[in-house]
């Protein structure tokens, strides 16, 4: 008996220890629970914009091993973008591509200058990697613990019009048409200064607003834009080049750091990729839009150089300096120097 119950307490050790490599060589099995992040934007699924984020999903996935997932939520189903942006912030959604709202930070409106820039190279130099109005979002958008992954050229921006167009080229002509602006101060200068009549209203108003006769066409979106929203009701395009539409990758900041190294690493790395591949195709995108329009029944108002040069002229006299004012001299005037230097 003495034997027995030295024995029996030793054995049930062995039983134990056992049992608890058993456990965990079964528990290695099972794959690490993978990380999924949501990101919104704002156009509708099968779009470019929603196939370059299935393609961003998809090389994180590759290049994690699918630790790191993206579930997409497209046609603004989060919210609309100023929504969405706020919810970033607080950590309520994780990432979004988008741009960038106004009104949180009304110093934002430096990258919707109108006539900022006047082709594609210098759209990149002034938005792309490590360039000046770049940083400057950057900085900003830290400000609001959200960080800037990539940006996403979309256009160059025009002039919908449900009606034939008027002295289209010229911005001095008064011409009587009234525009939907967004609730941007940038955008209504821009539509007073260059001849027609701006009405600020939602985006979600504005399809009816122009489809009633309320007001004559839309500015502040692109081809691409006014192909996606206002084909049906789009009769004349006119490319006037307003402003360099740019939207963002962003991600909260907290949510980033809180990703492994790799996971990080693989984000960023993705996201400039992402960047590169956009930079190449968004030139041919626009021309492939205008197109669209035109096979929608609408007509294109080519614009010559010296009519493009003439209305950039006009709006940074007239435009400009009220932005500028608005949202800080010396804050804006050494970054827009530096820009167009």
């Amino acid at each position: 008996m003495l034997k027995t119950s030295k024995l029996k307490p030793l054995k049930t050790i062995k039983n134990v220890t056992l049992l608890a490599s058993l456990m965990a060589a079964a528990l290695s099995t099972f794959p690490a629970h993978a990380t999924t992040l949501k990101i919104s934007h704002v156009r509708p699924q099968g779009t470019v914009v929603d196939n370059d984020i299935k393609q961003l999903s998809s090389d994180l996935k590759a290049s994690t091993d699918g630790d790191l997932k993206l579930r997409i939520y497209a046609a603004n189903a989060l919210g609309d973008y100023t929504l969405v942006q706020e919810r970033i912030s607080i950590g309520a959604i994780d990432m979004a591509l988008q741009p960038a709202s106004t009104s949180t930070d009304r110093r934002m409106q430096i990258g919707l200058l109108p006539f900022l820039a006047n082709d594609w190279q210098e759209a990149q130099n002034i938005y792309g990697a490590n360039a000046p109005v770049r940083e400057a979002m950057e900085e900003l958008f830290a400000k609001q613990d959200i960080t800037l992954l990539a940006a996403y050229p979309v256009y160059f921006g025009g002039i919908s019009l449900n009606r034939n167009a008027v002295d289209a080229g010229d911005p001095d002509a008064t011409k009587g048409i009234k525009l939907r602006v967004p609730p941007i101060k940038s955008f209504q200068l821009l539509a007073d200064n260059v001849g027609y009549i701006g009405s600020p209203l939602p985006f979600s108003e504005a399809f009816t607003a122009v489809q009633t006769g309320v007001v004559d066409g839309v500015i502040g979106s692109g081809a691409e834009g006014y192909y996606a929203s206002f084909r049906d009701v789009t009769k004349t395009y006119i490319p006037l080049n307003t402003h360099f539409e740019i939207w963002y990758l962003m991600i909260n900041s907290e949510r980033l750091e809180d990703l492994d190294e790799a996971e990080r690493a693989a984000l960023k790395t993705a996201a400039a990729q992402f960047e590169n591949r956009r930079w190449g195709a968004a030139q041919l995108d626009q021309k492939a839009n205008e197109q669209k329009l035109v096979e929608a029944g609408a007509t294109i108002i080519e614009m010559t150089p010296s009519q493009l040069s003439k209305t950039a002229n006009k709006v940074r006299a007239t435009v400009w300096p009220q932005i500028i004012d608005d949202i800080g001299s010396d804050w804006s005037q050494p970054i827009l120097d530096k820009a167009l230097n």
